[in-house]
């Protein structure tokens, strides 16, 4: 039910590979009846958990649809391998332009204001990402911003308003996560707190430290903060606060921290182009 019929070697024509992970790979393809671009994640069948994942992922896209959250287009069973075909986004990851440069707070805040946004619409519609991350957020030449990669998400019900399965990725993850406590969505906050923090260092914190040690470090009243918080601002460090509360009851939710004086401060998301654009170029420029 979840996957259309035909041959889509028939429907897309490859270009180039953009990604591998454990459980398969992500390539670039052209529509060839209307010369589209699309991405298109295939994983093996084999891998029962990659499959799993894959089909979580694609529930989760064809229910909920928004300007901030990767679109969904199709997807297939092809021997293998299922295809799950989606937008494709020019710019590359949030984390690619970490890497190569710092962002100015005025850039910070737009990209937090156009993940916040997708986060309180997933937030509204009982869904919790679970893996927010600098690598699954995804960015465009024109300036767009939006949430990727939703594999671990969950659906939430009223028979089952919060989960405790500990997932996502270990330097993002929440205490609530670590500590097996009982979770709603605002796990997806505090992992925005540390991409917001990537954003500012070009790293999460204790990115040096063992994934047990960061549990540790977490799980006993550990709280992330800047490694010089003097050279941010007061608004900035305050929005850092409210996503990074460990007490997930006076954590800041999405719908909130999109009205906090250093997101509503943020630039237009055209502003970002020019940064992407030199990015791609440079990354180009290195890979040849």
């Amino acid at each position: 039910m979840l996957v259309s019929k035909g041959d889509p070697e028939a429907v897309y024509t490859e270009v180039e590979t953009i990604g591998k992970g454990a459980f398969g790979l992500v390539c670039m393809a052209v529509e060839t009846a209307t010369r589209e671009e699309v991405a298109i994640k295939k994983i093996s069948l084999l891998q029962e958990s990659g499959s799993e994942l894959c089909l979580n992922e694609i529930q989760v896209m064809r229910g909920n649809k928004h300007a901030n959250l990767v679109s969904y287009v199709d997807s297939y069973l092809l021997d293998e391998q299922l295809w799950l075909v989606m937008e494709y986004l020019d710019g590359g990851s949030l984390h690619d332009v970490i890497r190569e440069t710092c962002l100015a707070e005025g850039e910070i805040a737009a990209v937090s204001r156009e993940c916040l946004q997708g986060l309180d619409f997933l937030h509204s519609k009982q869904v919790i990402h679970r893996d927010v991350k600098s690598h699954n957020i995804l960015l465009s030449l024109d300036g767009s911003v939006k949430l990727a990669d939703f594999g671990l998400a969950a659906e939430l019900s009223a028979e089952q308003n919060k989960r405790r399965s500990a997932v996502g990725t270990t330097y993002w993850m929440a205490p609530e996560i670590f500590t097996r406590k009982l979770y709603g969505p605002k796990v997806d906050i505090w992992s925005f707190g540390i991409v917001a923090i990537e954003m500012v260092e070009g790293a999460p914190p204790y990115w040096n430290e063992t994934s047990r040690t960061v549990q540790e470090l977490i799980s006993s009243g550990g709280r992330p903060k800047l490694q010089k918080p003097r050279q941010q601002s007061a608004w900035l460090r305050d929005f850092l606060h409210c996503c990074l509360e460990r007490d997930e009851d006076r954590r800041w939710s999405a719908q909130e921290l999109l009205q906090h004086p250093f997101v509503t401060s943020a630039k237009p998301t055209s502003d970002l182009t020019p940064l992407i654009m030199a990015i791609q170029q440079f990354m180009g420029n290195r890979r040849y």
